[in-house]
């Protein structure tokens, strides 16, 4: 199972539309996960319809709308792996023993808000933030990120470099 992972894409404040790379990355993934900071509707719908399965959550900067639509954390098993979603998950210091805390059933946590790809593991717990794929902020790419889940593995973790935005 290929999965797709991206967070705060921030339309259309960071940018006017998703980056071509992203959309055919959705288009060859049999699940895209969303960890937050959608900022409009229309993303949602435009993932909804485009991917084949969409797992999503909201962010902090999500209004009313999307929080009607949206879970703060949601939840997935994939391949016999069970994934978790969560936009924010405090400070980097402690967040291995924190999220394996505060998610003891979870074996992917799959987060955003920073902007910062992150890719640990705590025992059995791996935590993967796929960056952002339209606002950078200190990092040197916008990012997403790639994945194979099979016999209750993860696989091929690629962090995927965007090129500049014209």
């Amino acid at each position: 199972m290929r999965l797709l992972l991206t967070s705060d894409t921030h339309l259309p404040f960071r940018a006017a539309s998703l980056p071509d790379a992203l959309m055919a990355a959705v288009d060859d993934a049999d699940v895209v996960i969303h960890a937050g900071d959608w900022i409009d509707e229309a993303t949602l719908d435009l993932l909804a319809a485009r991917a084949r399965r969409l797992i999503g959550v909201y962010g902090n900067n999500d209004g009313p709308a999307l929080r009607r639509r949206l879970p703060e954390v949601a939840f997935a098993e994939l391949e016999g792996l069970r994934f978790g979603v969560v936009h924010e998950t405090g400070a980097a210091t402690g967040r291995e023993r924190r999220c394996a805390e505060r998610y003891p059933d979870v074996e992917v946590l799959v987060f955003g808000h920073s902007h910062i790809p992150w890719d640990t593991t705590l025992g059995r717990l791996r935590l993967l933030n796929p960056g952002s794929p339209t606002d950078r902020r200190r990092q040197p790419f916008c990012t997403f990120m790639t994945l194979t889940v099979a016999d209750a593995r993860v696989d091929d973790v690629t962090l995927h470099r965007l090129p500049p935005r014209r």
